[in-house]
């Protein structure tokens, strides 16, 4: 009799369990992921791509957005940008920032400085932007991620799947919709995004083809001008303002890997020899 209930119950748990992803799954926004040179445990940042998402964060995003933790110089960094620091100082000349020592307040920008916001207060950024104020980019693609359903999300440990923010960002930024569904109530002053959580989002398509035109590295082919390209690259290099360090970090954490294997080989030898001998 307690076999037949506790069979029951366990079925009626595991009914229940059955269902609730279900009905999560409606709610689950679908974000396609995509190939990044820095997934997997090998993976590295594409300096190439680092410097056109550069671009893009410079000539589009940073209107609205700030980067506050990055400093002029980590553009020079191995595994970044690799701009060199003749280009890092000719780049931080272009830009003034605040500084009460300065006569004035402002003087011109040098390497070790942060990113200068394009707003001087938070209430100044919301005035300019219709109420909403846009997030800081510094560590954003890791605070965003995707959501899979269930079961799919049980593979992402597997895979050591790591790259939510990034195709999130990507996801958001080619998500928008000239006219929204007949059901959906878009308010005024926003626009449709089916990537965004609600789909009504305040910021307008910041992306079109052919914005922007990329220089072509010498021996390096030239990449398409459209908002896909232009999505993934500033995806890629918000990934790099996040994660600096990724290809350090993987490069340790395989290392460790290693040795724990290596260290639990040496132990099992080790306790074959002591007990060797000896009945049990």
């Amino acid at each position: 009799m307690f076999n037949r209930k506790t069979l029951l119950a366990t079925l009626a748990i595991v009914a229940g369990l059955a269902g609730l992803p279900a009905q999560a799954a409606e709610d689950v926004i679908h974000i396609e992921k995509q190939s990044w040179s820095f997934a997997g445990i090998f993976g590295t940042y594409d300096e190439n791509q680092l410097q056109r998402g550069f671009q893009v964060f410079r000539e589009v995003c940073a209107s609205c957005h700030g980067a506050r933790l990055i400093a002029f110089r980590n553009l020079a960094e191995e595994g970044g940008p690799s701009f060199s620091e003749e280009q890092v100082k000719a780049l931080a000349a272009e830009y003034e920032v605040n500084d009460p020592a300065a006569e004035g307040g402002t003087r011109t920008a040098v390497a070790a400085d942060r990113w200068p916001s394009p707003f001087d207060t938070e209430q100044d950024a919301r005035d300019a932007n219709g109420g909403a104020l846009p997030p800081d980019f510094s560590v954003l693609a890791k605070a965003r991620g995707v959501h899979d359903a269930f079961p799919f999300w049980v593979f992402n440990y597997f895979t050591g799947y790591s790259e939510g923010g990034p195709d999130y960002i990507h996801g958001l930024l080619t998500g928008y919709e000239e006219e929204a569904p007949e059901h959906f109530e878009l308010p005024e002053g926003k626009y449709y995004n089916h990537a965004f959580p609600g789909h009504a989002i305040g910021m307008a398509p910041p992306l079109a083809d052919g914005l922007l035109s990329y220089t072509v590295a010498e021996g390096q082919a030239a990449v398409p001008e459209t908002v896909d390209q232009y999505a993934t690259d500033v995806a890629a290099f918000m990934m790099w303002m996040a994660e600096p360090h990724l290809a350090g970090r993987k490069q340790t954490g395989f290392v460790v890997l290693l040795f724990l294997v290596l260290f639990a080989g040496l132990m099992y030898g080790t306790k074959r020899k002591i007990w060797e001998g000896i009945e049990h």
